[in-house]
């Protein structure tokens, strides 16, 4: 049940800095209001996620000097009393609302609201003051463009809503925020167009949305593990962006945005296998040009993931499939190599992975120079001492680069994951072991669904009508207008 609050002041204000802990970033400011009918009041709010100026002269100023402008002659005005008219004759704040919950006023208090406590009443004010410091609005540091805007979003909601509706002028356009996570209260809010969202979709993601239940809530990744279809799969059923015309883009074509505050990355569903080989500059270059690129990035993917195991099947079982030619420099280039080929490959990709992750994780400064430093001397180093031979340096070079061209990383990390089991088939059981793999890849691929949308629409079952924006796009007055039912 929730709490109210006192009809006193002293009383309140006490339970407050009671419960708060009487903590230094907490303001209490007590003042008296009016100049016949005199009565205690008091004002509550957060240093350093207010605005401290805009209270000074929209809130405690109206409180102290501007509400004895007010002519309380008349006898319905009395009767209105202080509180309702401070509401609405005094306080020149566009958001204000009463609370009577104890629990909603700290809510609002931890949110940035400055709170305004009369004696005799039993509820308080909550005046919008927001003021939080925040980051501005850069360009994205996750997924870089050539051609297009460079807006990203910020760790700010509000904000993000706002680059939002400034890209979708849509009367339609709904925000609607929840509140997750018992001790962090975060708001989450869930974006669509009334009308072209498929209305059962949208409700699928409330539902799941309310129904998370944990204590807090700091980035949308925990959102995006929890509302997901397949918890146990590697491949994501969520799609994660920290561009706005990705998202604007998502949005406007039907589908439901997910926005967490204090994260910059917005999550978009249904996500299916095609959505993560886009990219927004495939709508800012032509259309046979963005096709070239998407096919591109779909051969890159596959070269990622089976050329290691490839490479394992060929030396182990299948030396008949190499060119002689070939196959005797490769022989001479393996000579004093301690290792068997399957052993070979998964060190120098274990090594790489090593090496990648290092380079994340180390300072900007220092961290790109240790990389190429570190993968130029330890190729080097390891040829000539004999424990990698300079074919498989090549192969895994090849590799990696592959890797990093799906403008979404977390297909990019799906393949080198799978990557050690088509290299464990391959060493087993040769191509065949890859053929059977690929085989079980592509059923799971056909089981996956997102938010009950098949994960691999439009390409299992193929249907031509679907293909407008898939593996190829289409020109533009194609592929940005909706299907007329």
């Amino acid at each position: 049940m929730a709490k109210t609050l006192s009809t006193s002041l002293a009383e309140n204000l006490s339970t407050i800095k009671t419960a708060l802990g009487n903590s230094s970033d907490i303001v209490v400011r007590e003042f008296i209001i009016g100049e016949e009918d005199k009565i205690k009041a008091a004002m509550i709010y957060v240093d350093g996620i207010t605005d401290k100026t805009f209270i000074q002269e929209f809130i405690l100023k109206a409180l102290m000097f501007e509400v004895r402008k007010v002519d309380l002659k008349g006898e319905d005005l009395r009767e209105k009393g202080w509180f309702q008219i401070l509401k609405d004759f005094s306080i020149s704040v566009a958001d204000v609302k009463e609370v009577e919950d104890i629990d909603a006023l700290y809510l609002g208090l931890s949110s940035g609201d400055t709170v305004i406590l009369l004696d005799s009443y039993n509820k308080v004010l909550l005046a919008s003051s927001r003021g939080a410091p925040g980051r501005g609005v850069n360009e994205p540091t996750s997924q870089t463009l050539v051609r297009g805007p460079k807006e990203g979003f910020t760790e700010t909601l509000r904000t993000n809503t706002a680059l939002l509706r400034k890209r979708i002028k849509n009367k339609n356009l709904r925000i609607e925020t929840v509140v997750l996570g018992k001790e962090s209260n975060t708001d989450i809010a869930i974006v669509y167009i009334d009308g072209l969202a498929d209305e059962t979709i949208v409700n699928d993601v409330k539902n799941r949305i309310n129904k998370i239940d944990v204590d807090y809530i700091l980035e949308s990744g925990a959102v995006e593990e929890l509302i997901q279809d397949s918890k146990y799969s590697i491949f994501s059923t969520v799609y994660n962006t920290e561009r706005v015309d990705s998202l604007a883009s998502g949005v406007l074509q039907g589908r439901v945005g997910i926005l967490v505050d204090g994260t910059p990355f917005a999550l978009l569903v249904p996500a299916l296998f095609v959505h993560f080989f886009q990219s927004p500059e495939d709508y800012t270059n032509g259309f046979i040009i963005s096709s070239f690129i998407r096919l591109l990035r779909y051969a890159a993917y596959f070269i990622s993931l089976l050329t290691p195991a490839v490479y394992v099947a060929l030396l182990e079982y299948h030396q008949e499939m190499l060119p002689t030619p070939l196959f005797i420099s490769i022989l001479a280039q393996r000579e004093g190599v301690p290792f068997p080929a399957p052993v070979e490959v998964v060190l120098l990709e274990m090594i790489f992975e090593i090496l990648r992750e290092s380079a994340i994780r180390m300072p900007r400064i220092i961290g790109t120079t240790i990389s190429i430093v570190g993968a130029l001397v330890l190729g080097q180093a390891s040829i000539e001492a004999g424990i990698f031979s300079p074919i498989l340096i090549i192969a895994i070079a090849v590799t990696a680069i592959a890797n990093n061209i799906s403008p979404s990383v977390n297909m990019g990390i799906s393949a080198r994951m799978l990557r050690f089991i088509f290299i464990l088939l391959a060493s087993v059981f040769g191509i065949p072991g890859i053929g059977v793999g690929g085989i079980i890849l592509f059923t799971h691929l056909c089981s996956l669904k997102s938010f009950g949308v098949p994960y691999l629409s439009s390409l299992a079952p193929f249907k031509v009508s679907a293909q407008k924006d898939t593996a190829l796009r289409l020109p533009s007055n194609k592929v940005l207008k909706h299907e007329k039912n």
